[in-house]
């Protein structure tokens, strides 16, 4: 049985690293053909940093392999002897949380050479040192008080449910829907600085917008994402009474309130559309069948692992290996995905105007410096939004004649 997972996790990192390859090799050429959607400096740029990201990815995903083989060979079975405790629930608390610190640390230098070197290089990171410490100071306490919390409790679902799966399943669903709640509160005391926008006729612009389809949510902010990141984002948070409109800075500086309208518009058409309960929806189901798998794993496969099949060996199994299965889902969750995207383009461009949307998405594309272009293959695997190109299609605009235009018209 360990076998057949060792096989599956090879061709997982085979074909991360064939993609990643193909990726780079179809930006090297489309870098040489006339400039779509980008400006041509911010063109050549883009695709810099693609390539750049690309060739990070495969040592990363080189990194990874390494560390699996030694988990896998050695590291499981030693970190076991060396735990000895009475209560199976402090034994899978201090396991997991190990297991965890110990990737954390180990993958410590490809977040630090992301953060401080290529996206400092292409203009995109405002990380300070301290900031970075910050942040990695308070999740890492969130993580210890909560994330132990939980790993207690399915290990307590574990030893006392014999079919346990399905309850993990309903907890941790539950979790996630909860976390999705809080994570608007929890980034406003802890991480952000959530303020109420000062642009009040942009703030009136918007809350007509959002009565008009009515989506209510409990106010409209402005996060100081610049401290961290120049990129431009904007999203719904929260769920139920938690629900507001999250503007990065970035965003309200960059865009005209008629392109804003319409970025939100295309977000507003996935609430209208029912897509945040359709994607927990399929979350749910992916869930259920990942602990129906891993809730039914045979004995042998922990005796390769020379590990016991108690709560914190059955986590550290599902951790180790749900990447896989993830991997090989993600065509068909992101085929749906994009079909969405589209959907919620025609709503926004209904809602606002297919000019506004373009502009606001052209914008987007030369401040974040995405690349226009990608290999089929690529897009297959990792794009849940549709490729540009394709969007402006749809939306009855060929990128090849008049994308400056668009650019420059205010």
């Amino acid at each position: 049985m360990l076998e057949f997972f060792v096989i599956a996790y090879c061709i997982y990192i085979a074909i991360n690293i064939y993609t990643s390859f193909m990726q780079i090799g179809y930006v090297k050429e489309a870098k040489a053909l006339k400039p779509i959607i980008l400006d041509s400096k911010k063109y050549i740029e883009a695709a810099n940093y693609s390539v750049e990201k690309e060739k990070m990815a495969i040592a990363s995903t080189f990194y990874d392999f390494v560390l699996f083989i030694l988990w896998i060979g050695f590291g499981l079975s030693f970190l076991d002897s060396l735990l000895n405790f009475d209560s199976y629930l402090v034994k899978a608390i201090v396991f997991i949380d190990l297991f965890i610190i110990i990737n954390w640390f180990l993958g410590l230098p490809f977040e630090l050479y992301s953060t401080f070197v290529l996206n400092k290089k292409y203009g995109f990171s405002n990380m300070t040192p301290k900031l970075f410490i910050q942040d990695t100071l308070k999740t890492g306490v969130l993580f210890l008080v909560f994330g132990s919390l939980v790993i207690a409790g399915i290990s307590y679902i574990i030893n006392s449910f014999p079919n346990w799966w399905i309850w993990g399943f309903v907890f941790i669903f539950g979790i996630i829907i909860l976390i999705n709640m809080l994570y608007p509160v929890i980034r406003d005391k802890m991480f952000d600085k959530f303020e109420k926008l000062k642009d009040k006729e942009l703030e009136d612009k918007i809350e007509k917008l959002l009565d008009e389809v009515g989506f209510k949510s409990s106010g409209i902010f402005s996060v100081d994402a610049s401290k961290r990141d120049n990129r431009l984002n904007a999203y719904f948070g929260g769920l139920g009474s938690t629900k507001r409109v999250v503007l990065f800075d970035t965003l309200v500086e960059k865009l005209t309130h008629n392109e804003l309208l319409a970025v939100l518009g295309h977000e507003l058409g996935h609430f209208k559309n029912g897509d945040i309960l359709k994607n927990i929806g399929i979350m749910g189901v992916v869930m259920f069948v990942f602990f129906a798998i891993f809730g039914n794993l045979p004995e042998e496969l922990f005796l390769g692992l020379s590990i016991n099949s108690e709560p914190y060996a059955i986590i550290a199994v599902f951790m180790i290996f749900s990447p896989i299965f993830s991997f090989f889902l993600m065509p068909l969750i992101s085929l749906i995905s994009r079909h969405n995207e589209y959907a919620a383009d025609e709503f926004g461009s209904n809602l606002q105007s297919k000019e506004d949307l373009v502009n606001a998405l052209l914008k987007l594309a030369n401040e974040n410096k995405s690349f226009p272009l990608s290999h089929p293959l690529y897009i297959f695997f990792y794009y849940s939004h549709p490729p540009l190109v394709e969007r402006f299609k749809e939306l009855g605009f060929d990128v090849s004649n008049n994308s400056d235009s668009l650019i420059n018209k205010e």
